[in-house]
């Protein structure tokens, strides 16, 4: 078969399963998991979302390319959620949003779940708002480290940072040169507190990663923390796929 190029909507081979996760204060979440199809996958990423009051969802569109070319490139777990509150194509979690506040059930609900199904090497993957999240509450001992996609730094205080450099876990910050909130130097001002985080400055970039030169770069250096031998992820697909457009309807096959 002869490669194809990946291409925003290419969907390329998991077993993937709608969940639903429960937290310790009685919601019913719900969530995804898309693990690869042959083999133990090498590491695992569990996916934070945008601000679910500004369009953000387990469905947001990194989140959602992650899950789809991941398992199948870089031998990745990609857990996904929606937070308390939030709707995206596969269904409503239960709950209201509470701006960072009981989300850190909706956080350890993900972790546990993770954890209790052997999934290895988890780290967690949080994007704006995701960001805050895993900076407040990621800090368990089940995780291995953090990546931040454009972090606005928005509920996040000093102490949490603090709590991340006393603790030497890897954590990398991923930042667009044009983001609306923080931008490289101010993230390396704001971050100098944790002596072990990386900031990564992506030249031309925005704080939603829109086009697929965006998507690709911002997948490589998620990669890079959790799986370094698999970085660069390749462009083309040789095997079976699937093209599914913005709304998630499949438009074509490839067997």
């Amino acid at each position: 078969m002869s490669p194809v190029e990946i291409r925003a909507g290419t969907i390329l081979p998991a077993q993937r399963e709608v969940l639903t996760l429960h937290t310790a204060d009685g919601l019913s979440l719900v969530g995804e998991i898309a693990v690869p199809v042959d083999g133990e996958p090498a590491a695992t990423l569990i996916c934070l979302h945008p601000l679910p009051t500004h369009g953000g969802s387990m469905d947001s569109h990194v989140l959602r390319k992650a899950a789809w070319r991941l398992p199948a490139l870089a031998g990745i777990a990609v857990l996904r959620l929606n937070t308390r509150g939030t709707s995206s194509r596969e269904g409503t979690s239960q709950g209201c949003f509470d701006a960072a506040g009981d989300e850190r059930y909706d956080v350890a609900a993900a972790i546990e779940y993770a954890e209790f199904n052997d999934l290895p090497n988890r780290w967690l993957l949080g994007w704006s708002f995701g960001t805050d999240l895993a900076l407040m509450y990621g800090l368990d001992p089940a995780v291995n480290g953090a990546v931040l996609l454009s972090p606005p730094l928005r509920y996040t205080r000093p102490e949490h940072l603090d709590a991340w450099a006393a603790d030497r876990r890897p954590l990398r910050a991923v930042v667009p040169e044009l983001d609306d909130f923080l931008r490289p130097a101010q993230a390396r001002e704001r971050f100098a507190r944790v002596p072990q985080a990386e900031v990564v400055a992506v030249d031309g970039a925005r704080h939603l990663w829109v086009g697929e030169p965006s998507v690709r770069r911002v997948l490589d250096e998620v990669v890079a923390a959790a799986v370094p031998d698999a970085v660069p992820l390749p462009t083309e697909w040789a095997g079976p796929f699937e093209t599914y457009d913005e709304l998630g309807t499949p438009i074509q096959s490839q067997p």
